[in-house]
């Protein structure tokens, strides 16, 4: 009887071990033996982002895969687009997304920024129509506008509806903001919408990189990625020379608005333009990406002994050192005010705005400039003045 166990006990262990193997080796058989049958998830080929955070590309072939990170929620995708050709029949396999036919024809574009953009890579035909009108200084979108070849749309927050569905365009670019993706009315006219958060990267290079995707848009992706080569190539080599300087310079920037003083964080934009510029950041303290809003007692404290002083403001007339003791007496307290080292782009008038989101080696080389004239940097475009002591009366 005992022997008879033992027989049963060891025909159960090498079943036992055959139904295992037998299991194991199913994945195998099964895509070994009916490969012909099985349907296979395309492969991508993930295009070079090197610095944006918050975009991804992958060219699946008949298709490219955008996404973009939520800003606000880096756990999360903000949008997915899947551009197709114009022509081109949808491909069965098409992951879940805004699907834009690309190229693009006639957009609404909503920002300064993204517009100028466009015309620089030869595409200002396939502008419609954009918003905030008043704010656009690129001269072939102005004559565009005045022509009645593109349309003015109004306000960017309150955008003329009629106007819009009148237009009939194949995407509409605006720029995102937090919690407003359903985009109110603009969202329910089945036109695609491309949330243009680039503005929401820290680095002047990660915002630049977004350019590929909006080449992309434009059927220009060559042209964007070799602008973007020569943006870097630039960029570096002004860093690589403000990094051979000696003594960093300290600078402090932009004015109190509504009695708050925004001043840049390490890990801001402006923090990181100051860096490469070869400044000092008073207010490196604040590792923040964003602009912490001080009281200008604090910024006095902080800042008061800095050489340089760079203003971004908007106004019909120059500012002026006058104006500045004028509008609040604290600033005369700043050694960059006594010594006059104060420097301002009126971007009312400017196209600051403009150009230096997609070109942040022409604003790296007018800090440069201004923060270590030692250097003898010839900026391609000067975007800053000198602050004088008062207005000069206009010529008769």
């Amino acid at each position: 009887m005992e022997k008879y166990l033992r027989v049963i006990k060891d025909t159960y262990n090498t079943n036992f071990l055959y139904l295992l193997l037998s299991l194991l080796a199913l994945p195998l058989l099964s895509s070994c033996g009916r490969s012909g049958n099985s349907q296979r998830l395309p492969q991508g080929d993930t295009l070079d982002i090197r610095y944006a955070d918050f975009l991804t590309m992958v060219d699946y072939g008949d298709y490219l895969k955008v996404d973009t990170r939520n800003p606000w929620d880096t756990t999360r995708t903000l949008q997915t687009y899947v551009l197709l050709q114009k022509d081109a029949p949808a491909p069965e396999n098409l992951p879940k997304g805004t699907v834009v036919r690309v190229p693009l024809e006639r957009s609404v574009v909503y920002t300064a920024v993204h517009n100028n953009l466009v015309d620089e890579l030869g595409r200002a035909e396939a502008i419609a129509g954009v918003c905030d009108a008043k704010y656009i200084h690129n001269p072939n979108i102005l004559s565009r506008l005045s022509s009645g070849e593109i349309t003015d749309c109004g306000a960017s927050m309150a955008p003329n509806i009629e106007q819009l569905i009148m237009l009939n365009p194949d995407a509409i670019i605006l720029s995102a903001f937090e919690n407003s993706n359903d985009h109110n009315k603009v969202a329910q006219m089945g036109v695609p919408v491309i949330d243009a958060s680039d503005y929401m990267e820290t680095s002047p290079l990660g915002r630049a990189e977004w350019m590929k995707f909006y080449g992309r848009l434009y059927g220009e992706g060559q042209k964007a990625d070799s602008l973007f080569e020569q943006t870097v190539r630039e960029y570096e080599q002004i860093k690589a020379v403000a990094s051979e300087v000696e003594q960093p310079t300290s600078v402090i920037m932009d004015l109190i608005y509504a009695g708050a003083w925004g001043v840049p964080g390490a890990n801001s934009t402006t923090g990181i333009f100051i860096k490469d510029a070869g400044g000092s950041n008073p207010f490196d303290s604040y590792q923040q990406s964003g602009s912490p809003q001080l009281s200008p007692e604090e910024v006095l404290y902080k800042g008061a002994d800095a050489q340089k002083w760079i203003i971004r403001y908007t106004q019909d007339n120059p500012l002026t050192l006058k104006q500045m003791a004028s509008d609040n007496p604290i600033y005369t307290k700043f050694d960059a005010y006594k010594t006059g080292e104060v420097y301002g782009t009126n971007v009312k008038y400017s196209d600051y705005y403009d150009q230096v989101p997609f070109h942040p080696q022409w604003l790296l080389e007018n800090f440069v400039a201004i923060l270590h004239p030692e250097l003898e940097i010839d900026p391609e475009y000067n975007y800053f003045h000198k602050v004088e002591p008062e207005e000069e009366p206009a010529e008769p």
